[in-house]
C-alpha cells in the first residue's frame, strides 16, 4: 500500500480559476502530485486504511509555492559588497571585476545551495535563474530539492565561463541536452540583455528557444540610460527595437521592464511577454520603478523576482511583495492598485504561465504537482485574520513559513531543512567572503 500525507489548514488559499479558499480542509499528497482536496475530517475517514502523516493543524494556512521570476542565485556570496551605487558603476567597478576573479563551478554551486535554501525558508519552490555555469545551479537545486528554470547566460563578450556568443550558445545547447530527464530541472535560454547582445546573438537566441520549445529570460529597459542607448544605436526604444528583429516571436519573460511606454506595453501585451517586476532591487538601485498598474490593466502577466541578493539583499518573496504592492499605490494615487489577491496570482499561476509550467503548478488542484507552503497564523501580528489574502501579503514574514513541499517532498519541516546541514552551508559562504574580500 503507498504511503500518503494530508496537510491540513485552517484556511487553503488554491489560486484555481475560481479562486476559491477552503475552511478546515485538508490536501491529499501521493508521491509527487496532488490527488484529493476537501473537508478535513472527511478526508481522514476516506483514507483511514493509509499510514497517513499530517502535517499542519487548525492555526496554519496552505499555500501553492511562491515562484521567484528573476534571480541570480548564486550572487548570494555577493551580498552586501557594494551598496549605494549606481548600476553601472555597481556592475562594472564592483560585481564584473569580482565574477572574473572568483566565477568557477565551486563558486557557483556554493552561492546557489545557499540561495535555495533561503528560497526554501521563505516559500519559494521554484526560482527562474540567469547565471553561469548552469550545471553548478542544477546540482545545488537537485541536492537542496527546488524547481528551477536554468538559463544560461549569453553575452558577446568574454567571462570566465565563455569566450564569445557562439561558445556560450553552444554551451547552452550542451546544457538543454543534459536536463531533459530531471523533473526539477527546466533549462532556458538567457541573452544577457540588448545592450550586452547584438542583434546576431538574440536571433541566435530566440532560434535556440524556439527549437526546443524553451523560455527565453532577458532583463529589458531597465534603466533610463539602456533605453538612451537603444534609441541612439538603434533609432527605437528596447521593446519596439526586439519586435522590428522578430525577437518577440519567442517565449519570453523580461526581468525589470521599467522603463516602458503605452506603445511598448501594447506590443508586449501583444506578444504575451511575461514581466518579472523586481521592485526591490529596483529602488535599491535608484533604476525608477516599473509601471506595474499600466500592465495589468493592459492584461500582462506580472510576476515578482528578486533580482540577485547582490542587489537586493534578499531573496524574500513575501517582503517583495509588500513593497511593489504599496508602492504602485503610491506612485499612482490609487490604493484599489495592486490588491492583495492580485498579489497572491503575481506569486504563484501567473508566475508560474510566465515560465510556461502553470499546468504542473502555481495552484492547488488535483493532478497538480505538490509544490506548496504551511504557515502558522498563531502569531500575534498575523492576529485577528480578516481576509487571509490581506493576512499573508501585508503582515506575514518569511519566517512564519514552517513546511514547505516540493514535488511532493516534505523539504522543510519545522523550518529546518531536512536533506542538508544548513549551518555547513552557511560556513561556506563565510569562507568565500573571506575570498573576496582579499581583492
Amino acid at each position: 500500500m503507498n504511503s500518503i500525507f494530508i496537510i491540513r489548514g485552517q484556511y487553503i488559499i488554491t489560486m484555481n480559476e475560481h479562486d476559491e479558499v477552503l475552511n478546515n480542509s485538508g490536501v491529499v499528497v501521493k508521491d509527487d502530485k496532488i490527488i484529493d482536496i476537501g473537508d478535513f475530517s472527511e478526508l481522514l475517514k476516506k483514507y483511514k486504511d493509509y499510514p497517513v502523516q499530517i502535517y499542519g493543524n487548525s492555526h496554519s494556512v496552505l499555500m501553492p509555492g511562491f515562484i521567484n521570476t528573476h534571480t541570480h542565485a548564486a550572487m548570494v556570496l555577493f551580498r552586501g559588497i557594494a551598496d549605494d551605487l549606481p548600476l553601472k558603476q555597481w556592475l562594472n567597478e564592483h560585481i564584473w571585476p569580482r565574477e572574473a576573479k572568483f566565477l568557477s563551478p565551486e563558486f557557483v554551486y556554493d552561492g546557489s545551495c545557499l540561495a535555495c535554501l533561503e528560497m526554501l525558508k521563505s516559500g519559494t519552490t521554484t526560482f527562474n535563474d540567469m547565471y553561469f555555469f548552469p550545471e553548478s545551479i542544477a546540482k545545488a537545486a537537485k541536492k537542496l530539492n527546488i524547481r528551477a528554470v536554468i538559463g544560461q547566460g549569453v553575452f558577446d563578450f568574454s567571462t570566465p565561463f565563455g569566450k564569445n556568443a557562439e561558445d556560450y550558445l553552444n554551451r547552452a545547447l550542451e546544457f538543454i541536452e543534459k536536463s531533459k530527464t530531471n523533473e526539477l530541472i527546466i533549462p532556458a535560454v538567457a541573452p544577457h540583455a540588448i545592450y550586452t547582445c547584438c542583434k546576431e546573438t538574440l536571433i541566435k537566441s530566440r532560434d535556440l528557444a524556439l527549437k526546443h520549445d524553451l523560455l527565453i529570460h532577458i532583463h529589458l529597459s531597465e534603466t533610463f540610460q539602456e533605453v538612451e542607448e537603444c534609441i541612439r544605436n538603434y533609432g527605437k526604444r528596447p521593446v519596439k527595437y526586439l519586435k522590428n528583429i522578430g525577437f518577440l516571436e519567442g517565449k519570453i519573460i523580461a526581468a525589470h521592464s521599467v522603463w516602458l511606454n503605452d506603445e511598448e506595453i501594447e506590443i508586449m501585451g501583444n506578444h504575451n511577454v511575461g514581466v518579472s517586476h523586481c521592485i526591490e532591487s529596483n529602488l535599491k538601485l535608484a533604476s525608477g520603478i516599473a509601471p506595474v498598474a499600466k500592465m495589468l490593466k493592459r492584461g500582462i502577466k506580472v510576476s515578482m523576482g528578486t533580482d540577485g541578493a547582490a542587489s537586493n539583499n534578499n531573496l524574500d518573496l513575501l517582503e517583495e511583495s509588500s513593497i511593489a504592492a504599496k508602492v504602485q499605490k503610491g506612485i499612482t494615487g490609487n490604493p484599489t492598485v495592486l490588491d492583495v489577491k492580485t498579489c497572491m496570482k503575481i506569486l504563484t499561476i501567473w508566475a508560474a504561465e510566465a515560465l510556461g509550467i502553470e499546468k504542473e503548478v502555481g495552484s492547488i488542484e488535483t493532478g497538480k504537482k505538490a509544490d506548496l507552503v504551511l504557515m502558522n497564523l498563531n502569531k500575534p501580528h498575523l492576529q485577528p485574520v480578516y481576509d487571509i489574502y490581506s493576512t499573508i501579503i501585508y503582515s506575514a514574514k518569511a519566517s512564519d513559513i514552517e513546511d514547505v513541499f516540493v514535488n511532493g517532498v516534505p523539504v522543510i519541516t519545522s523550518g529546518k531543512h531536512q536533506f542538508v546541514d544548513e549551518d555547513t552551508l552557511i560556513e561556506k559562504a563565510v569562507w568565500w567572503s573571506r575570498q573576496v574580500q582579499k581583492l
